[in-house]
């Protein structure tokens, strides 16, 4: 799939719509169906078979190992209903961009575009969308609707969020996933987009996304990070003062003292999350925010097209 990426002639958040619909409409004009087509149906039991109904859903499998005739039941298919979470915290607004660099090669930045993106798609369906925000309190909450109204509104508080100057907002991701877990009661598809900072409650962190599994939601995980300086920790060897963007603590040292260790325990957190994602069924999608945008979001809508 090839597009020609409008996304360098954009860069200003005031045109997060019409920079959203190029984004869409590339992705489209290359694939033939959309990423997004509701949940297919669920098998939910056996039921001996009757004579004169039809075979289509017979369980040839099981009749080997039987010798009756059973036919597999499904749920009924449903439209597709999409929660997306952003993390607000303060974290999340790193690294402090340029006067020349576009807004969402930014942790942010990068969650807005890809929320209206993703929006985007989701509208052409007529599917339901609702957003939560959060940092150290529950920033917004608006629930599932298809409505141009709502689209709107949601838009807007996006766009909110690229606005708000740095102020100190720690994260309590742990607390306000299960909220919205419990508010989900209708199985849905949630997408998170956090950089899973919230040091020391690694544990809590990965139960409180087991709990967005429950009602057989589907999870997706967009694991925002800057490579260069928070995984690889790339900085030269002059004395640096490192101030956490949340608390406003302060530390003095030299990179190369803590680089090889620094690096190791990212790397094994990574490790970790990835491991305990994949064991409880979430989809996660590591995501460089010094890449491009659209290699990134639309690797993932084509491989979702091809795999579900």
């Amino acid at each position: 799939m090839k597009i020609e990426s409008q996304i360098e002639k954009i860069s200003s958040f005031q045109h997060l719509e019409l920079l959203a619909n190029q984004v869409v409409e590339g992705f489209i004009s290359g694939m033939h169906k959309s990423p997004f087509h509701g949940f297919s149906a669920e098998f939910a039991e056996h039921k001996v078979y009757n004579a004169g109904e039809s075979t289509k859903h017979i369980d040839w499998k099981l009749f080997a190992k039987t010798d009756r005739l059973y036919t597999k039941r499904f749920e009924e298919e449903t439209n597709l209903r999409c929660h997306i979470i952003i993390d607000n915290s303060s974290s999340m607004h790193y690294p402090k961009l340029k006067s020349d660099q576009p807004f969402y090669e930014n942790k942010i930045g990068f969650s807005v575009l890809a929320t209206s993106v993703l929006m985007n798609l989701l509208k052409k369906q007529r599917d339901a969308v609702g957003l939560s925000v959060f940092s150290d309190s529950y920033e917004y909450y608006a629930p599932e609707k298809g409505s141009d109204r709502h689209h709107r509104m949601i838009l807007n508080t996006l766009e909110n969020l690229l606005k708000e100057t740095s102020v100190k907002k720690s994260t309590d991701i742990v607390t306000f996933l299960h909220q919205i877990a419990e508010k989900m009661h209708r199985r849905s598809m949630i997408i998170l987009f956090t950089d899973m900072f919230q040091s020391g409650e690694e544990e809590a962190l990965l139960n409180a996304l087991q709990h967005l599994r429950h009602n057989k939601h589907k999870v997706v995980l967009f694991h925002v990070v800057d490579t260069k300086t928070e995984l690889n920790f790339d900085f030269d060897n002059t004395p640096r003062k490192f101030i956490d963007v949340e608390t406003g603590e302060e530390v003095s040292v030299f990179a190369d003292n803590v680089k090889q260790e620094y690096e190791k325990q990212a790397q094994l957190y990574f490790k970790k999350l990835t491991l305990s994602c994949a064991q409880n069924r979430i989809k996660y999608i590591p995501v460089n925010v010094g890449e491009n945008f659209e290699k990134i979001l639309l690797t993932y809508l084509a491989e979702k097209q091809n795999f579900g």
